[in-house]
């Protein structure tokens, strides 16, 4: 119980496991709870374990519980035991989601108000959309983090709400034109709005559409000075509120208070042999690889991006997550052995800090909007090889409206069934944005673009008075 005198606002936040949701979940949270806010952050119980093992690795350490006092955690279970595999059989899981863990997470609601919380305010993710539904049968507004660019909402709204005329989806080539976006093919759509979508993520598509009426805000995970042409298309549709960048405060050149360091970060330890390791390459000399944490290249892609890396002749620090199953691609003996003065391999890396580092010169990325965000964050031009949902349409963002990188092109190999990065793709773009024609330029936009990231966060930018304004509205809304 709190013995303050003022009237505590609390906001109940609810975020999927994945991290790709969770990392900016929590460093917005972080962002809400130093204006003063108490923020409850509800999360499946299946997360727990890796809150649990950050702990209990900080043992030595004499803040045992690393909350600020101001972020409470609370846990609801999705439905499914916590050893179950989501990964296995996502239908079964978005089902069990849906119902049962919208009955928990209601549940939860009851408890929480039960311990005297009411909350002004929740802030739903448009990836639980049934959340929106429970928050309004316990009377509590509702706000929508939209985790993504402004860009893939303006789609997704124009898409649902028939505002524009979309073409035939089965060919990939058609093209689409949307007030402020440049041409799109609808290859660069996002995956969810196509035909090969598997029925669960459409559900999500045409289930935005029937909460958007329930929600009163729209905070959106950009910067406005990125996409101010994308959001003002937007103002008499639905007003989007930019509050990014959601990244690590580290990104902005603050310091990260101890709370929730490791957590938003990753999730796990750090490993600091890789800023060791690029504490001795010289300046703007690296590639940094990563792909986030759900994509799983294939033996070809692999194989293809290895060969581009040894022909570059520059040092890379490459990110490859374990994988599960027999088919997981892995890299030669033979690469690591030729490489093993100038490349280094890991499993994990504090990317935040990787990214801030002087010697990164680009990044090879999936272009999940996480990553992009913190590239843009850190002044780092990025190299896009996106796989899925948004990241095709991030990709495009990056070469054609934010003009901070390239994007590789995929195409059909011999002998090979799906579409897949040349080795001689991949060289070609690393090298265009490290020191082609354009590469100047591009490290120009891209430092320009770190610097309107860090203006937008500080006192009187654009974001901080967004979150100002969403501070005061749901303040407002106490009784």
């Amino acid at each position: 119980m709190s013995s303050s005198k003022e009237v505590i606002i609390n906001v109940l936040m609810v975020s999927p496991g994945l991290q790709g949701h969770l990392n900016p979940t929590l460093n917005f949270a972080k962002g809400l709870a130093s204006k003063g806010i108490h923020v409850t952050l509800a999360i499946p119980e299946e997360t727990r374990q890796r809150f649990q093992n950050l702990n209990n690795k900080e043992t030595n350490s004499h803040h045992h519980n690393k909350n600020p006092s101001n972020i409470q955690l609370e846990f609801f279970s999705d439905g499914l035991s916590v050893d179950h595999d989501r990964s296995n059989d996502p239908a079964n899981f978005f089902a069990f989601f849906e119902t049962k863990g919208a009955e928990n997470f209601s549940n939860l609601i009851t408890h929480l108000k039960e311990t005297d919380r009411s909350f002004s305010c929740l802030i739903a993710n448009p990836f639980m959309p049934w959340s929106v539904d429970v928050a309004v049968s316990h009377g509590i507004p509702c706000a929508m983090f939209w985790p993504q660019a402004s860009a893939l909402f303006s789609i997704y709204y124009r898409y649902v709400c028939k505002t524009n005329r979309f073409p035939n989806m089965e060919n990939p080539n058609e093209t689409l034109q949307l007030p402020s976006l440049p041409t799109l093919q609808v290859r660069e759509l996002p995956s969810f709005l196509l035909p090969s979508c598997p029925p669960y993520h459409k559900k999500l598509v045409t289930d935005f559409e029937r909460i958007l009426d329930k929600v009163k805000w729209i905070l959106g995970a950009s910067v406005y000075e990125f996409e101010e042409e994308i959001v003002n298309s937007m103002a008499s549709l639905s007003r989007i509120l930019t509050i990014g960048p959601v990244v690590s405060p580290h990104l902005l050149g603050k310091k990260e208070s101890e709370d929730f360091d490791e957590l938003s970060a990753n999730l796990l330890t750090p490993e600091d042999s890789c800023l060791r390791w690029l504490n001795d390459k010289t300046s703007s000399s690296v590639i940094y690889v990563a792909f986030g944490s759900l994509m799983e290249l294939s033996q070809k892609q692999m194989d293809n991006i290895a060969i581009a890396l040894k022909n570059t002749k520059k040092p890379f620090l490459w990110v490859i997550r374990p994988q599960k199953g027999s088919a997981a691609a892995e890299l030669s003996q033979e690469f690591l052995e030729e490489t093993k003065e100038r490349g280094l391999v890991v499993t994990w890396c504090p990317q935040g800090k990787v990214l801030m580092h002087p010697a990164v010169a680009c990044f090879v990325s999936h272009c999940g909007w996480n990553s992009t965000l913190e590239a843009m964050t850190a002044g780092v031009p990025v190299v896009a090889l996106p796989n899925w949902s948004d990241q095709p349409t991030n990709a495009k963002l990056v070469e054609d409206v934010f003009k901070t990188g390239v994007r590789m092109r995929f195409s059909k190999e011999k002998d090979e069934e799906d579409e897949v990065v040349s080795a001689e793709e991949v060289e070609r773009c690393i090298m265009e944005v490290v020191e082609g024609p354009m590469a100047e330029e591009i490290k120009v936009r891209a430092l320009a673009l770190k610097e309107a990231a860090r203006k937008a966060m500080a006192n009187g930018g654009s974001s901080e008075r967004n979150i100002n304004q969403f501070v005061t509205e749901i303040s407002g809304k106490l009784n």
